[in-house]
């Protein structure tokens, strides 16, 4: 190989200083001397390591797979060296194309005489047009000031159905269930609940049952059918008590 002196900077990587080497030995890119090319290349990378040079890791990088190549190239009929073979040759010859392309970009560039004015100077108006409502002016000033926005007070007619909703006490429907149970009249859980009920009665009504199992009064089961527990029926003193 001539003795050439290489300074990396001058290559944009690995595939230019390639190009290069074939170049400078005028060689095919269609019919590449394989092992010459790449012991070029190693040469290269070696003696530029040797002198302790910085050398880019891309160049260093595609030097191991030169080698690897190389190594599938001594064996007799390798179909994993043809296949590295056509796809260096590949990149080679599109990298080829790509660099006489914009090579040609460059030229048609520099011959072009372009001429750019200096940008006209347009007097801003900050004037803002626009008419909008009073309500709209305050809330965007709430919303630049960082506050909430503020909502319409409710009319008393939203409060008047819960103003006016029945109250039903706890204690009157720990009565009531167990009034139903001692009669008969109440057999199962959902027997004390009526769709027609007011939300009040139907809060209550539960409330009493919890009561009224926390303190052992009275057993639901699996099937939800309740029942007095003996020896503690409610007697009509003790239903007097809850009201």
């Amino acid at each position: 190989m001539e003795s050439i002196t290489f300074k990396l900077e001058e290559f944009e990587g690995p595939l230019d200083l390639l190009l290069h080497l074939v170049s400078k030995n005028k060689m095919d890119l269609y019919e590449i001397a394989i092992l010459d090319l790449i012991d070029q290349y190693t040469a290269i990378i070696n003696t530029l390591t040797d002198h302790r040079l910085e050398v880019a890791s891309e160049f260093i990088e595609m030097a191991a797979r030169l080698v690897q190549m190389k190594s599938y190239l001594l064996l007799p009929r390798s179909e994993e060296a043809e296949r590295l073979k056509q796809e260096l040759t590949g990149q080679l010859i599109e990298y080829s194309a790509c660099k006489r392309i914009a090579r040609r970009m460059g030229e048609m560039a520099a011959a072009t005489f372009v001429v750019v004015r200096r940008p006209m100077e347009v007097e801003q108006d900050n004037t803002y047009a626009l008419r909008h409502e009073p309500e709209v002016l305050q809330q965007a000033w709430f919303g630049l000031m960082g506050r909430s926005k503020r909502h319409k007070a409710p009319d008393a007619e939203r409060f008047e159905p819960l103003v006016a909703a029945p109250f039903v006490s706890v204690a009157s429907r720990v009565v009531h269930v167990l009034r139903g149970l001692v009669t008969g009249k109440v057999r199962r859980l959902r027997s004390l609940f009526s769709p027609a009920g007011s939300r009040s009665e139907t809060v209550a009504t539960f409330l009493a049952v919890l009561e009224l199992v926390r303190a052992g009064r009275i057993t639901i089961d699996d099937e939800e059918t309740l029942a007095v527990r003996r020896g503690k029926n409610t007697t009509h003193r003790e239903e007097s008590a809850w009201n």
